[in-house]
């Protein structure tokens, strides 16, 4: 709803200006005698320039030369003043227009299935009787045109495959990267101005210290090329919460109760590598992805529902369901695992940018212990969309080893790292 907000407001506004710059020009010719405008090439009673000398242009005359130019149509305007043309209308990003259309598809889809239901309730006994006959002598041909429907997805989805950067892992990406960087521009100014009274002062030390750690990232990182593409830009937000998140276009944005939380400057650039590394791997645009795979063929299964459902509200029952059984199967399965990709990735650009890796899972050991302290709530880890700290750090823990000693290879051009973060993080 924001991004509808922003986006009707910056169209309303160029509407008016655009009717206003209209009716100056409509009130500026009543004023201004009208002067007109000859066509390219000729200009009778005038001067043009020759070798630098003004000479009077005349005509040609004779029995062989062309006949005088036709008047032409009068194009009226003010002296001096340029006509401009309007700004072409912008198409909003095709992952937006999806997210708008999801809902839609789903009450299309319980439309369809209810109708099918009344009509099939509707139907005389001997209708029935035919019509199940009718598919029993040809099922063998619906199964043989489902099964060259399946094939024909298969190919489609086949031709979106993708290898991801940095780990080189095949993926699906039915959304182009240019297409979520046009989503992330709108994002990233409904977010400026969610948090425009939120916003730190560039001058404040917290913020300085995020904006040099997330350049010496992208510095020591300039050999990924969807790292040195993308302009980085530093957002803190000043609230309690502890999160911090990066935009595909590169805007940081994290909030002082991060800040809190980490113990040093390490932490701190594991976490910004862990945000940065969802970005480079291009998570967001996977994650719409999948999801909207699953929920094209999730609108037949729903379709399915409200037709053998004998009742409504047994057909939201089975909707709702449905709906968690595909949350738990696809959506968060595939989030954890998104989530640890990152926390890989961004270990190692947290390695090469010089910080101490062994901090990546000590930070982790100090978010459950802090959790404990807290009393906040958890939640099984197949219920959550983030793996657990625990696991979190045994994975971390796991691998600490090769990315320490790749580490140590680096150790001769990362001794400055500390001199340059000393500033302690409040």
């Amino acid at each position: 709803m924001v991004l509808l907000c922003v986006l009707g407001s910056g169209r309303f506004s160029l509407a008016a200006a655009s009717l206003t710059r209209a009716a100056r020009a409509v009130h500026d010719t009543r004023r201004v005698s009208p002067r007109p405008l000859l066509p390219a090439g000729v200009a009778s009673q005038s001067s043009v320039l020759n070798n630098g000398r003004r000479t009077a242009f005349r005509p040609p005359v004779g029995p062989g030369a062309a006949s005088p130019p036709r008047p032409g149509p009068v194009l009226r305007g003010q002296p001096g003043r340029r006509f401009h043309t309007s700004a072409p209308a912008r198409a909003l990003p095709a992952p937006l227009v999806w997210l708008l259309l999801k809902p839609l598809q789903k009450l299309a889809a319980m439309i369809l299935g209810r109708s099918i239901r009344k009509w099939w309730v509707a139907l005389p006994v001997d209708r029935r009787q035919l019509l199940r006959e009718w598919v029993r002598r040809r099922r063998w041909r619906l199964a043989a045109g489902s099964g060259v429907a399946m094939v024909i997805a298969a190919l489609l989805l086949l031709t979106h495959l993708d290898e991801s950067p940095v780990t080189g892992r095949t993926r699906l990406l039915v959304f182009s990267r240019e297409k979520y960087m046009e989503l992330a521009a709108l994002t990233s100014e409904a977010y400026m101005e969610e948090f425009a009274e939120l916003l730190v002062a560039v001058t404040d030390p917290r913020h300085q210290v995020v904006e040099r750690l997330v350049q010496h990232l992208a510095q020591r990182n300039q050999d990924i090329p969807e790292v040195s593409e993308v302009t980085w830009s530093v957002h803190v937000v000043q609230s309690p919460n502890v999160n911090a998140f990066v935009l595909p276009n590169g805007k940081v944005f994290i909030f002082t109760g991060m800040l809190e939380a980490v113990a040093d400057v390490h932490q701190l650039t594991f976490v910004l590598g862990h945000e940065m590394a969802h970005a480079v791997l291009g998570h967001s645009a996977e994650q719409a992805s999948l999801s909207h795979v699953v929920d094209l063929l999730s609108l037949v299964l729903l379709t399915a529902i409200w037709a053998a459902c004998p009742r409504d509200s047994l057909a939201l029952l089975g909707q709702w369901v449905q709906d968690k059984l595909s949350q738990l199967m696809f959506s968060r399965p595939f989030s954890r695992k998104l989530e640890n990709e990152a926390d890989l990735v961004g270990l190692q650009l947290a390695a090469k940018a010089c910080a101490d890796v062994r901090a990546g899972p000590v930070f982790w050991q100090q978010m459950e212990i802090r959790d404990q302290l807290t009393g906040d709530p958890t939640f099984p880890e197949w219920l959550s969309t983030h793996p657990s700290h625990k696991n979190r750090f045994t994975q971390l823990d796991r691998v600490m080893p090769q990315v320490h000693a790749h580490t140590h290879t680096r150790s001769s051009n990362c001794r400055s790292f500390l001199f340059l973060f000393i500033t302690t993080v409040t």
